[in-house]
């Protein structure tokens, strides 16, 4: 039997972004995500599933969103009678430079949508934050410090406006610090600019990733022989959601 999610009172998290935000980490931890009937996917096919780890191949694949979810959860910020879910709009290897995420490409308007179909479902949904990961896509194409500061504000202007939430807490992470050292003249201007923005468009957070390893500095080189130091390990995701939850913390008290 289908699942009446019209039923269902929703607190909304927009995830966005690109891989990172996807969930590309694997490995061990000591404390996986149990999926639960108080968290919920809605996906980018316009299905909604409880929240959970990927499998990818050989590998269990995780994101950040769900030890954000766990904190938001274990704090009681979750009211009897409601429930999380979680809009899944971020697609790897993707950006603005690529015309992937500005007010008029593909992913924007898809997340768009999807945040549109979650807060329909029910009148008493409400968005309640918007946590970003991405970057790495426009860094790749040297975009400057300029560009990728008009491009991010944009968005999350529009998102706010479009859904008269203007303080939905907005926040934004660093990059894989091995590929920050590997690619800096690259890297900085968009680091730069999406701290600018966070300090600027209130209600917003910038999270260091100081510590967070990679795929290779956690586990060497992949099945293929690639060295994967863009992406988050499965345990730094962990370490990484629950910054950003520390960091929506903040912001809403």
């Amino acid at each position: 039997m289908l699942k009446d999610f019209g039923k269902e009172k929703f607190d909304i998290i927009i995830q966005g972004g690109q891989s990172n935000s996807d969930g590309t980490g694997h490995g061990k931890v000591a404390n996986p995500y149990c999926v639960n009937d108080n968290v919920w996917f809605l996906n980018q096919d316009f299905t909604i599933s409880m929240a959970h780890e990927r499998v990818a191949g050989n590998h269990m694949r995780s994101d950040f969103s769900l030890e954000f979810a766990r904190l938001y959860l274990g704090d009681g910020l979750l009211k009897n009678g409601r429930k999380l879910l979680i809009v899944r709009s971020a697609v790897g290897g993707t950006g603005f430079s690529d015309k992937r995420w500005g007010p008029k490409d593909d992913l924007f308007l898809q997340m768009m949508e999807m945040i549109k179909t979650a807060i329909s479902l029910n009148n008493e949904n409400r968005l309640v934050g918007f946590i970003w990961h991405q970057g790495e896509t426009d860094a790749s194409f040297q975009a400057s410090y300029e560009t990728h500061y008009n491009n991010l504000s944009k968005l999350v202007e529009i998102v706010r406006n479009s859904f008269n939430c203007p303080d939905l807490p907005f926040i934004a992470g660093d990059f894989v610090q091995l590929w920050n050292k590997t690619n800096p003249t690259i890297v900085v201007p968009i680091i730069d600019a999406m701290r600018a923005v966070c300090k600027d468009i209130g209600s917003a957070a910038f999270v260091e990733t100081t510590g967070l390893n990679s795929n290779f500095e956690e586990y060497g080189l992949e099945e293929a022989g690639d060295k994967d130091d863009v992406h988050f390990s499965r345990a730094a995701l962990y370490l990484l959601g629950a910054r950003y939850y520390e960091a929506y913390k903040k912001i809403i008290s």
